[in-house]
């Protein structure tokens, strides 16, 4: 029976997937217990929980893992135990005191207990990837984790904290993909030279959320399948895929045809023509998810204070959320998105050309420089690149692009070695703290460090600010911590290596007969479990 089964998944899926080969008849419509969408999905480099910050990834992590805690999308102040059946608070405020439901399984079959969460979190800070800062604030190290972090039954655990934090954003912390909960005898069944099943993981799956991640092949689909055993609701579709279709056209085409019943990245050409088809409606989420440009501070133009300021002027902000960006993002120039406790709406910045010109010649270089900046290959991001190479050009600085996919672009950013970035960044948590810890900390500014903010990718040194943003992090009085946070985004605007430029409104174009697929506040919140067609 368990062939059987395995062997008409195989069938529907080669099917769904026929549309996409060059030369294969397309389907008139998609499979009834399958949703597949078409997107541009270069950016997923891992799909390990401890290690994934990137948009698609995030999506696939938030529908094939569960976390401790989780919020309402539509009200995100409400939180609720998904692992986690209760907490407490200790009355020095270092410790919560979790207990784990009992009962609940992984996709594997295996029982979820307090170890397997003690492993996932402590797993999370000794891997010490990109994310792991959001565990390693709390005072956590590879070195003292297993000391801090501590299984006291088999169904209880203690999170131990160096300071007392608001309790609001340890939780919040707890709901990010890197607290995702990982099934131990799994991972740790295919573990290579003490990685932790890092290595088979990057590819592998060994969660408990609605759907398991069957196969990811880069740039080209991830397949992913209903979890029998998950303890939720189980989805209405058997199956969930991800095609990679960069090409706004190519999708259009494809949703139109019935090949694919959700396109994820047409722009404002493609969404008008089709707002007139009856098979095809929009459906838009406003997302906690910024673009900016990141200055690297490595190179001597970008570290002048008045290069910066004036490559902040030299955007036409308006132009490009108007045409370029219709419909998919509204000008915002703050580090956390609306909506957050803090947030400000102050946008100081548009194109002045001929003050950037005057910033310009105050920081030697009336004629201009020559400056690099990578560009993620997808349409948009493309465009808006080109645009902002007219405008910087108005003031003798000659901007030259560097395409590449989202891994590509990624791992140089990573590594420091760029000039100008431009990309997404969305938050971890619904907390404040998450975009300011990133934006306006960098508590190591050392090639080697440990926490790798984005201030630290920019190169940006700022020990005072980053003081500043731990005070507010620790702040228990919500009125003066919204006051804190407001103080460091108005600094952060006039004097970061950081051009922030739009708040993101996902816009996505779905067959009529799709149901239910869910656009959450960040990429780990859509969901398509309640999805029917």
């Amino acid at each position: 029976m368990r062939h059987t089964s395995r062997f008409l998944a195989a069938t529907a899926i080669t099917g769904a997937l026929a549309a996409f080969q060059p030369g294969l008849p397309a389907f008139a419509a998609t499979p009834s217990d399958t949703l597949i969408q078409a997107w541009a999905i270069d950016d997923i480099i891992s799909l390990d929980p401890a290690e994934v910050f990137e948009f698609t990834a995030s999506e696939l992590i938030g529908n094939s893992y569960e976390t401790l805690i989780g919020y309402d999308v539509k009200d995100v102040s409400q939180i609720f135990g998904v692992v986690a059946e209760s907490w407490e608070v200790s009355e020095d405020g270092k410790t919560l005191h979790f207990k784990v439901r009992e009962g609940r399984k992984f996709a594997s079959g295996n029982p979820i207990t307090a170890a397997d969460v003690v492993f996932s979190l402590t797993r999370a800070v000794k891997l010490d990837k990109s994310p792991a800062f959001i565990l390693t604030q709390f005072g956590f190290s590879p070195e003292n984790v297993d000391a801090q972090i501590v299984q006291t039954g088999d169904y209880t655990f203690d999170f131990k904290m160096d300071q007392a934090y608001a309790p609001s954003l340890v939780l919040y912390c707890l709901t990010a993909t890197v607290a995702s909960v990982v099934d131990q005898k799994l991972a740790m069944s295919h573990e290579a030279n003490g990685d932790f099943g890092y290595d088979w993981l990057k590819t592998g799956y060994a969660g408990s959320g609605p759907f398991t991640i069957r196969e990811w092949r880069a740039n080209e689909v991830v397949v992913m399948e209903r979890n029998d055993n998950y303890s939720g609701e189980a989805p209405k579709i058997a199956r969930a895929i991800m095609r990679h279709i960069p090409e706004p056209a190519a999708q259009r085409l494809l949703l139109e045809q019935g090949d694919v019943d959700i396109a994820r990245n047409l722009g404002p050409e493609e969404m008008e023509a089709l707002s007139s088809n009856a098979d095809i409606k929009s459906q838009a989420g406003v997302k906690g998810s910024i673009y900016y440009l990141g200055l690297n501070q490595k190179n001597e133009f970008l570290s002048k204070p008045q290069v910066r300021q004036a490559m902040k002027y030299l955007v036409d902000y308006a132009a490009i959320s108007d045409t370029i960006m219709k419909g998919r993002a509204m000008v915002h120039q703050s580090f956390l998105p609306r909506g957050f406790l803090g947030e400000i709406d102050d946008t100081p910045f548009a194109l002045n050309v001929a003050k950037a010109k005057e910033l310009l010649a105050e920081a030697g270089v009336p004629d201009g420089f020559t400056v690099t900046m990578d560009t993620r290959n997808t349409a948009d991001i493309t465009a808006m690149g080109t645009a902002i190479q007219q405008t910087f050009g108005q003031a003798g600085i000659k901007l030259s692009l560097i395409p590449g996919d989202g891994g590509q672009t990624l791992t140089k950013y990573r590594a420091r070695t760029h000039d100008i970035y431009i990309g997404q960044w969305g938050p971890d948590y619904q907390d404040p703290h998450t975009n300011a810890d990133t934006f306006a900390s960098n508590p190591d500014n050392k090639d080697g460090a440990s926490s790798k903010t984005l201030a630290w990718r920019n190169s940006w040194d700022i020990p005072e600010m980053t003081a500043r943003t731990r005070a507010a992090m620790l702040e228990r009085d919500t009125g003066k911590r919204a006051e804190m946070y407001e103080a460091l985004q108005r600094e952060q605007q006039q004097d970061s290596p950081f051009v922030i430029m739009f708040q993101q409104v996902e816009n996505v174009a779905v067959r009529a007969n799709v149901q239910n697929f869910v656009l959450g506040p960040s990429f780990n919140d859509n969901s398509f479990k309640a999805v029917t067609k």
